[in-house]
């Protein structure tokens, strides 16, 4: 199976907040988000990871460079990488996509932060419903909220999904930025990019749209590091 991760955003904020290195580099108890990603991917049986970077931070890409020459802590690494200034994180997915049309594959986003030992259960069960053609898509939610516009995820008792909303008052779980998807879902992501739409959680809703079947897998926390304060939060999840 195939892994993705969106790296391609500026950072601005935690730039505005005193965090000097772009967003990738960031370290959570002494590992970089992106190698992070990478270790706990490659731990999971990433048959190839494929990264997208921006290239107004040169030293995000001289890194990963480095990664897929040397590998990680002397782990060889099938890492693909791809250089480009996206004006989304959709646009992102979309420049990796030429490469994802294969087989099953999970995306998130660098600074996706959740536990390790939950993660590995959830690879094995979006494995296991893609193979039993249960699913065409598992997507990772939490009832931890921790954003300032989360995007709430209704399901029915079979943890199926049933839409994606903005606002809610009955809705346990909002979205974890974690995308267990099939090829099926690149069609849907053309159309929202003819459309002209570029927010992932309009990708989500047309997923829906499009028949898609997708099932929700809780994790019992899941947030981005969007302020210099959740590098703290961060390490608490890894500990």
């Amino acid at each position: 199976m195939k892994f993705a991760i969106i790296a391609a955003g500026e950072g601005s904020r935690l730039a505005a907040e005193g965090v000097s290195v772009p967003k990738p580099l960031v370290k959570v108890r002494g590992e970089m988000l992106v190698d992070r990603l990478v270790r706990v991917f490659m731990d999971n049986g990433a048959e190839e990871i494929d990264v997208v970077c921006n290239d107004l931070r040169p030293e995000v890409e001289r890194h990963l460079r480095a990664v897929q020459r040397d590998g990680l802590n002397g782990r060889k690494v099938p890492l693909r990488v791809v250089v480009k200034t996206t004006p989304s994180s959709m646009h992102s997915f979309a420049a990796l996509s030429p490469w994802l049309t294969d087989g099953p594959f999970c995306l998130t986003t660098v600074d996706t932060i959740f536990p390790e030992d939950e993660f590995r259960t959830y690879i094995h069960d979006f494995r296991q419903a893609v193979a039993q053609g249960e699913a065409d898509g598992m997507m990772g939610v939490t009832d931890y909220v921790d954003d300032e516009k989360p995007l709430y995820v209704a399901t029915d008792d079979r943890m199926d999904i049933t839409a994606f909303l903005d606002r809610s008052d009955s809705c346990r779980y909002i979205s974890g930025g974690i995308y267990g998807l099939t090829p099926r879902a690149i069609d849907t992501l053309r159309g929202c990019l003819e459309r002209s739409e570029s927010r992932m959680r309009n990708f989500q809703r047309a997923l829906i749209a499009d028949g898609c079947r997708l099932k929700a897998w809780p994790f019992s926390k899941v947030f981005d590091i969007d302020h210099a304060g959740d590098i703290k939060k961060a390490e608490a999840v890894n500990g």
